[in-house]
């Protein structure tokens, strides 16, 4: 019997590149965007918006982020999977901070999930772009 476990987390330095990454690809198609990154758990380790984003736009990037660190998926696909279940579907209607909106992704290294980052702020697909483009820039997945 294996009495512990060795948990692998994205790195303050790597959250801090992925968010730099994110906002340089937001400010590149010109939107204003929040992008905020976790750890495995879900834990913020980064987090940073542009001037002029509203609350709201803040939140979602945090729980985009959150949603893809905790279910290993993108968003997205977490919401095609939820929606093709309407037990599933009621059921995660009720849970706090799973957000289904294109936009978070998870970090993968090694084939683990190791944190998820999410954007927010542009339009759905231009979010999903920005989350992918900071996450091969930084070297994940």
């Amino acid at each position: 019997m294996t009495l512990t476990l060795t948990k692998t987390s994205l790195s303050l330095e790597a959250a801090r590149q992925l968010v730099k990454a994110a906002m340089m690809a937001g400010a590149a198609r010109g939107h204003r965007v929040a992008v905020a990154v976790v750890d495995q758990e879900g834990a913020l380790l980064a987090f940073e918006r542009m001037d002029g984003v509203p609350a709201p736009i803040v939140e979602f990037s945090i729980d985009k982020a959150y949603t893809s660190a905790v279910t290993g998926a993108p968003t997205r696909d977490f919401f095609e999977h939820i929606n093709a279940s309407e037990s599933l579907r009621l059921g995660i209607a009720g849970r706090p901070r799973l957000l289904v909106w294109g936009g978070g992704m998870p970090a993968r290294h090694d084939g683990a999930v190791i944190g998820g980052i999410g954007v927010s702020g542009g339009p759905e697909d231009d979010d999903i772009a920005c989350a992918g483009e900071a996450l091969r820039t930084v070297g994940l997945s």
